[in-house]
């Protein structure tokens, strides 16, 4: 799994995430993520699949979480240091001890997670 290490300032922590990020009404949602991941990590992705999709707070929002999971990766850049402290691969068996330990502590991150 390809995380980025990221500082928010809204909870002044650290934690690993998936890439993400914002979509206009008119843009085509898997190509926002792959303009993502390439600004995040560096990395364009040859083949995404759609993962899920969910309102995570229907009740105050109308945002949309809509996640996909990308194959044929190839480096082909350095992430932009704005996005990310550092981009890495994990391994899949790391991330129950990544979560547990409090590592990984937004909702997109831990809702992608739990579907791998």
């Amino acid at each position: 799994m390809l995380l980025l290490w990221r500082h928010r300032f809204a909870t002044d922590s650290w934690g690993w995430e998936i890439p993400a990020g914002w979509a206009d009404h008119e843009e085509n949602p898997v190509e926002v993520i792959r303009r993502e991941v390439l600004e995040e990590t560096g990395y364009r992705v040859s083949t995404m699949k759609p993962l899920m999709s969910c309102h995570p707070m229907s009740g105050i929002s109308s945002q949309r979480y809509r996640e996909c999971v990308g194959s044929g990766v190839e480096r082909i850049d350095e992430p932009q240091p704005a996005e990310t402290s550092r981009a890495a691969w994990t391994p899949l068996a790391s991330l129950p001890r990544l979560i547990a330990a409090g590592q990984v502590p937004d909702g997109p991150s831990l809702t992608a997670l739990a579907f791998t």
